[in-house]
């Protein structure tokens, strides 16, 4: 899946989740200079900003799969980054999401993540998945939370230290996960 064309583009009521691009640097480099990136290995420099951007478009030509970059539809704005992500040494594959500062608090993030696990079902075929989140970040415990997940446990990652494990309900008790997300 060299192509970035090949990435699907998903939709939701309100979003668009479409594939990482150069154009994004500004807004994930004000993302990652920020605090609020503490729980995702930030804060981090312009250059490793652009070392991650990097990472999250190899990891669609490595996998097949990853996160999109997630816009507001109705004014284009880049509010996260939201999808599926398995890098080597990680537990099993997981559906994160980064919201951007300021975006917070308007369910972007259990919208897009609702579409990526509806993705990773019922196009990839995963029968579970997980979220990690680091115990602190309530924000995104909730998030899990909303989306039906629950605690199912501790990884102690190596670079990242102690990380909850959210287990997300499997594709055949959820009743709205269905294709319709895929445009």
């Amino acid at each position: 899946m060299s192509d970035l064309h090949a990435i699907p583009r998903l939709t939701t009521e309100r979003l668009t989740l479409r594939a990482p691009a150069s154009g994004d640097m500004e807004a994930l480099c004000a993302f990652y200079a920020s605090n609020r990136s503490r729980f995702v290995g930030g804060p981090l420099t312009r250059e490793q900003t652009w070392r991650q951007l990097a990472t999250e478009i190899g990891h669609w030509t490595l996998r097949g799969y990853g996160r999109w970059m997630v816009d507001v539809t109705e004014t284009g704005a880049t509010v996260g980054m939201v999808g599926l992500w398995n890098p080597e040494g990680w537990p099993e594959p997981e559906i994160g999401w980064d919201l951007m500062n300021g975006h917070e608090g308007k369910g972007y993030a259990t919208e897009a993540g609702e579409a990526a696990r509806a993705y990773a079902y019922d196009i990839l075929g995963w029968s579970t998945a997980i979220s990690l989140v680091k115990p602190e970040n309530l924000g995104s415990a909730r998030v899990a939370l909303r989306l039906g997940a629950w605690l199912d446990g501790e990884y102690a990652h190596p670079r990242f230290g102690k990380l909850d494990i959210y287990r997300h309900p499997a594709p055949d008790t959820l009743v709205n996960g269905g294709a319709e997300a895929y445009a």
